[in-house]
């Protein structure tokens, strides 16, 4: 913002090029990186080298795909042991955060899993919604190792904006570099960094089993926030249930694709806008999790906009605020979170202010189309 002086009087003129990009893309996220500086994540200009310089990221605006075709999507979970005995043998420990959402398990290694094992971690995640799995030798692997892993649970997706590997578009990139500040100037506007959002959610098949895994971290914060879309469902009223039963939603990567473009950023597929039910089922689980986001969510099918925007902005604010069905991740060396899209949402927190590098890689497999199931109350 750029004060500009009038004879006696001082006004704010507003940033045209902020203008232009509230204008252009909504509320999508506003502190995505699109560079970084090569120099600092290399170890010069005093910082610390990347750990994993192989997992740097790179746009490269040649990378075009088209569109994401159907497919017929295998849910592992529902060939699962519910007693999970090859995912949580008596040598594991496992602590749940929370009541509804979150745990720690220390004692078993993602990497070494048998297909049993995996059908029991998609069954367990869905269950606990979010799960933090210590001392992981997952970023050890080699790409193909884990994209490999990845794939058992789904077809890996692309995404259209984020950063990749060199070479490997499947893995999203979460990263800000060393001596990053960029994010100052998103304070000078907006009080909080707080962005919730299910992972696009505006693709046909949305993810289901999502990990994330971790390289390098500030030494305090950067922490994720998970939300339980499931129990936020279970807490609102049978007659509030019943009426969201039916209405479907618009989810759009327009906004995502703009704001990529505006900052420099590529586009690697046409963005695409699905509708999908408010409120949707769990194929393993057969919970109902409310299915809005904030970040990717535009309106609801057949209501007016005055209708839509407030019964949105009810659910928006029902999950932001939900503190008693929600978890917060705290990240650690070897650290690996595995979440399920279907019945989660999650936000970042931007909250260090020493610019040290944050750097994670996400496999993101989708899953089937979301679905409704009837009522019951």
């Amino acid at each position: 913002m750029a004060p500009s002086a009038v004879e006696t009087e001082t006004t704010t003129v507003p940033n045209i090029d902020t203008l232009k990009l509230n204008a252009t893309t909504g509320p999508y996220k506003e502190i995505a990186t699109t560079k970084f500086d090569k120099d600092a994540e290399a170890g010069l200009k005093g910082h610390k080298a990347a750990k994993y310089p192989h997992y740097l990221p790179t746009w490269n605006p040649n990378d075009k795909y088209p569109p994401l075709q159907p497919f017929e999507h295998y849910e592992h979970g529902k060939d699962a042991d519910p007693s999970f005995p090859n995912l949580l043998p008596e040598s594991t420990a496992v602590t749940h955060l929370t009541p509804t959402i979150g745990t720690e398990v220390k004692g078993i290694q993602l990497s070494t899993l048998s297909d049993a094992g995996k059908d029991e971690l998609a069954r367990f995640v869905a269950e606990r919604k979010v799960v933090a799995f210590r001392d992981q030798d997952f970023r050890d692997l080699s790409i193909e190792q884990a994209l490999e892993f990845g794939g058992y649970f789904g077809r890996h997706h692309i995404h259209p904006t984020s950063g990749a590997p060199e070479g490997y578009p499947e893995i999203h990139l979460v990263h800000r570099g060393a001596g990053d500040n960029s994010v100052d100037k998103f304070f000078a506007n907006r009080t909080s960094s707080v962005a919730w959002h299910s992972d696009v959610s505006y693709e046909a098949q949305p993810p289901g089993t999502t990990f994330l895994y971790i390289f390098d971290k500030p030494e305090s914060g950067g922490d994720t926030l998970f939300v339980n879309a499931a129990e936020a469902y279970n807490r609102l009223s049978p007659a509030f249930q019943e009426r969201l039963h039916g209405l479907k939603a618009t989810h759009s990567a327009h906004e995502q694709a703009n704001a990529s473009a505006l900052r420099g950023g590529i586009v690697r597929r046409e963005p695409v806008i699905h509708e999908h039910p408010i409120i949707r089922t769990h194929p393993v689980t057969g919970e109902k999790a409310i299915y809005v986001n904030p970040q990717f969510t535009r309106d609801i099918v057949g209501l007016k906009k005055e209708e839509s925007d407030v019964l949105l902005k009810f659910l928006y604010d029902h999950l932001a605020y939900g503190a008693d069905f929600q978890a917060r991740v705290k990240w650690e060396e070897g650290t690996v979170v595995v979440w399920d899209n279907r019945v989660t949402q999650h936000s970042a927190l931007i909250d260090w202010k020493n610019a040290q590098r944050r750097h994670l890689a996400r496999l993101t497999p989708q899953a089937e189309r979301p679905f409704e199931t009837p009522y019951k109350g």
